[in-house]
């Protein structure tokens, strides 16, 4: 097994931009600018219109390092290599040469630039893919750091470097014309490293005038190109600086664009709209229509800017995750496509006044991240449905995914109104979507009414109802018993609404470790509980005992959840591995390592996807079920097994290609033996119809007979006769040969008045009756019953075919099996033939040699039936 027998990868959702800037370009046909962001590995598109995800990239082999369009194609560098792709997804070149990373392209003409690491510089055919001129440059002398072509210049590009200095080259006559000494600071962006941004005459070598960013360094740069005569430039604190070049001075500013540096910034041609990208994960579209000019924010997209911590399945059809992150944000994403993403903002301590200001990674008004979520969907519309604890706080957030937005209710007992140490450590949501029950690291429990925000009830006595954190709660469907586990190794049981005076549990567990969460399934009674020593335990709430007990995890166990029908528990640890258990045999059934530990999981409720979150990644990953698809045989892993591993899903959603090695061979059906023990029974797959009523059939026919004779048809049918069999016979009794009436076959004796079955028995081998007991198995009750008496039919071999018969039925008891159909062909045929047996002692003496064979076949199976019984009842009592 080189890959997870049960998932595989489908694709990660969340990914919109990373640090390498966002580049444009226009489509003609379409009549819509088209932005190319880089999120790793691929490269999405969206269209300007309504910032749509139009199309993603195939997989790159490294991580994209730069991007690079003109009218035709957009280009991508990965690691040494060059590629042109044709509409976002059809890759059409490849450019292989380089011997380093390459961090530079820039489209000249018929022509593609490339840079590397190294400052080799090369012009390559477009088309023909072939080298056209390579130039060398010495990192310590001009390490190239940008370059762009100066409109009007035929044939000439204009090099920047981190020494500072210029150089403009004619890349036909491979001649550099000129050196500008520069101003000793690295050039970026056509601006400077030390914020300074010059407006340079290249053809006097003079510089106009010269402007200061406040912010520091310009790291990105662009034009407006509608009349307005407007520079923006980008910062690595996330502003945005607007500058009026005629009057050389600041028109405005965004003070908080991004989260992160604004590494992405292009006007659209012709149009008073600016893109910017930032690695904080986000693609913002900005307008310049206000009175003052300013720029407002008319389109963005976005996922989580710090790696999430926590993702649940929300709803009942699986088509939205609920997630949140290190950024405090909470966020729903769609698994069907990326347009119905919802952001329900990020935790504030004053929601409105911090509406009023942009929130700012600084900010103080922001909340510490969210660590633990409860959601339930029951009143979703009514009010809010989603409770949240965060780091550090003994606060709990509500939040409604109906209005997307953070509610104004925030829950906390009075007991901690000064208490700053306490924090909220576990919280539920009752089923019926009125109440939040929270634990705290003080070991306290405390129901809230989540519409009103009242208190309702506390649990255990005034110290708390634990001695040490409280690490998970529960309530059962019915709201009638609330389970609460504890840092102390305890698990307690409580009435859902407490009794004046009662202060203790109804019921307490101990277990042997310590515990560091639960987890629930709430359609079945089953909780997964994981210990401080690595293991996973699953209990019975009807039981209250401990059924499962999962061992296998090297590091802590982050996450775990069951799959819909809780067959399946599948759990994540920190050492990098998923493991997925079979609830009913206690086996692990497939295990799988992937490069970043996964810190979250979730299965979805249609079984169709598992979604993941992992440590240093911004991306949800979706593994896709292949049990909805294929068949699998899931057999227990061992120990000893190699672990495989398994690269994360990427963006792109077509299907991915794998190596006939990489590829899960699917394992052949069980067939099961007709015999799979000698000292076992084996029945047989007849149906009961065929054998259960042989005995009585003379009596269920006599109730059948109909009342009146059947009328006889005027005209005979058009239509042959059949006889009346399971299989299509035709009788020819009436119908008139042509041929000599006079000439008969010649047929011997003892077959004349035979049937075909009798036939076929008296003609088999003594050893073996297998051809004979088909035959049999494929009639009907009637044809049964009508052979076994026509065993006698022809009294010159009555004897010889009912010894044999006596010979097939001992046959079918020596091997042990199709054990009911050879005691009812006993049955029927001691019933018709029980006299003449008695009268002859051949047949007598070969009766007594089956009734021993009988006997021995009863006794085995009479003590396997016992011992099944007896073993079920004591399952019972327990």
């Amino acid at each position: 097994m080189v890959q997870s027998r049960i998932f595989a990868r489908n694709r990660a959702l969340g990914y919109v931009s990373n640090h390498v800037p966002l580049v444009t370009r226009y489509i003609l046909r379409r009549k819509e600018h088209l932005v190319v962001t880089c999120v790793g590995k691929e490269f999405h598109t969206y269209g300007c219109k309504h910032f749509t995800l139009l199309s993603v990239s195939g997989t790159h082999a490294d991580d994209i390092t730069c991007l690079a369009t003109d009218t035709f194609h957009v280009y991508t560098a990965s690691a040494n290599n060059v590629y042109a792709w044709r509409r976002g997804t059809e890759l059409k070149h490849t450019y292989v040469g380089h011997e380093c990373a390459v961090h530079i392209l820039l489209p000249f003409g018929a022509h593609l630039i490339s840079v590397d690491e190294s400052s080799t510089l090369k012009v390559w055919d477009i088309k023909e893919e072939s080298l056209l001129l390579e130039l060398n440059f010495s990192n310590n002398v001009f390490r190239i750091t940008t370059l762009m072509h100066p409109n009007t210049y035929m044939n000439k590009i204009l090099l920047g470097s981190e020494q500072g200095q210029l150089q403009l080259w004619n890349i036909k006559l491979s001649k550099m014309v000129y050196t500008f000494q520069g101003w000793q600071s690295r050039v970026t962006a056509t601006s400077l490293n030390n914020g300074h941004i010059i407006l340079h005459n290249l053809k006097y070598d003079e510089t106009i005038f010269e402007l200061v960013q406040d912010w520091g360094p310009v790291i990105s740069i662009s034009f407006r190109t509608d009349g307005h005569p407007i520079m923006a430039t980008g910062s690595l604190g996330g502003q945005i600086v607007f500058w009026n070049l005629e009057q050389r001075m600041v028109e405005s500013q965004l003070c908080n664009a991004h989260n992160a540096a604004v590494t992405g910034l292009r006007y659209i041609p012709n149009e008073p709209l600016l893109v910017s990208s930032s690695p904080d994960n986000s693609l913002k579209l900005w307008i310049f229509d206000m009175a003052d000019g300013a720029g407002r924010l008319l389109r963005i997209r976005e996922g989580h800017a710090e790696p999430p911590t926590i993702v649940r399945f929300y709803g009942n059809d699986g088509n939205y995750l609920l997630t949140t992150g290190g950024d405090s944000s909470l966020r729903l994403f769609s698994t069907v496509t990326e347009i119905l993403n919802k952001s329900l903002g990020r935790a504030s301590f004053n929601r409105k006044a911090s509406k009023k200001k942009s929130h700012s990674v600084d900010d103080p008004l922001l909340m510490p991240p969210i660590t633990e979520l409860a959601a339930e969907v029951t009143r979703e519309k009514e009010w809010c449905n989603i409770a949240a604890t965060h780091s550090g706080l003994g606060m709990v957030t509500t939040w409604s995914s109906h209005l997307q937005k953070m509610g104004d209710l925030k829950l906390l007992p009075e007991r901690f109104k000064n208490n700053y140490n306490a924090s909220a450590t576990s919280l539920c949501l009752t089923r019926c979507g009125n109440f939040v029950v929270i634990g705290y690291s003080t070991g306290h429990v405390d129901r809230f009414n989540i519409q009103s925000g009242i208190h309702r009830a506390s649990y255990g006595s005034e110290n708390g109802a634990h001695e040490g954190p409280v690490k998970g709660v529960m309530v059962d469907d019915l709201n009638q018993t609330l389970i609460t586990a504890g840092r102390d190794a305890k698990i307690k049981f409580w009435d859902f609404k407490p009794k004046k005076g009662i202060t203790t549990a109804r019921t307490t567990l101990t277990l042997e470790e310590s515990i560091e969460w639960i987890r629930y399934h709430n359609e079945s009674s089953l909780v997964a509980i994981a210990l401080e020593n690595f293991d996973v335990v699953l209990m019975d709430l009807d039981t209250k005992r401990i059924v499962r007990h999962f061992q296998g995890h090297e590091g802590r166990v982050m996450d775990a959840c069951f799959n819909p029908d809780s067959r399946w528990l599948i759990t994540a640890s920190m050492d990098c591995t998923i493991r997925t258990w079979d609830i009913p045999s206690s086996h692990l059934i497939d295990i799988f390592q992937v490069p970043e530990a996964c810190i979250s999981l979730s299965f979805s409720p249609t079984a169709e996807f598992l979604a993941t979150a992992h440590v240093r990644n911004v991306g949800i990953f979706l593994w896709s079920n292949r049990m909805l698809y294929s068949h699998v045989s899931l057999k227990a892993i061992s120990k000893d097994n190699v672990i495989p591993e398994v690269g994360l899903p990427g963006s792109s959603v077509e299907p991915e290609k794998v190596d006939e090695d990489d590829v899960v061979a699917e394992e052949p059906d069980y067939v099961s033996p007709d015999q799979l023990d000698s000292d076992l029974i084996t029945m047989s797959a007849v149906a009961q119809s065929r054998w259960q009523n042989i005995l009585d059939i003379d009596i269920i026919k006599r109730r059948n007979k109909p009342r009146q004779p059947p009328k006889v048809p005027e005209t005979a049918p058009f239509f042959l006769p059949t006889v009346a069999s399971l299989q299509l016979r035709f009788d020819f009794t009436d119908v008139k040969s042509n041929e000599n009436t006079n000439e008969t076959a010649s047929v011997h004796p003892l077959l004349q008045n035979l049937t075909s079955f009798n036939k076929s028995l008296l003609q088999s081998d003594t050893n073996n009756f297998s051809d004979v007991i088909e035959k049999l198995k494929a009639m009907g009750p009637s044809n049964i019953d009508f052979e076994i008496q026509s065993l006698s039919l022809d009294e010159s071999s009555a004897e010889s075919s009912m010894l044999q018969f006596m010979k097939m039925l001992h046959y079918m008891m020596e091997r042990q099996t199709d054990f009911e159909l050879s005691q009812a062909y006993l049955a029927v045929f001691l019933k018709w033939h029980g006299t003449a047996i008695s009268e002859n002692d051949t047949l007598r003496k070969y009766l007594r040699k089956i009734q021993k064979a009988q006997t021995r076949n009863w006794l085995t199976i009479r003590e396997k039936l016992f011992y099944n019984l007896s073993v079920v009842q004591s399952f019972k009592k327990m």
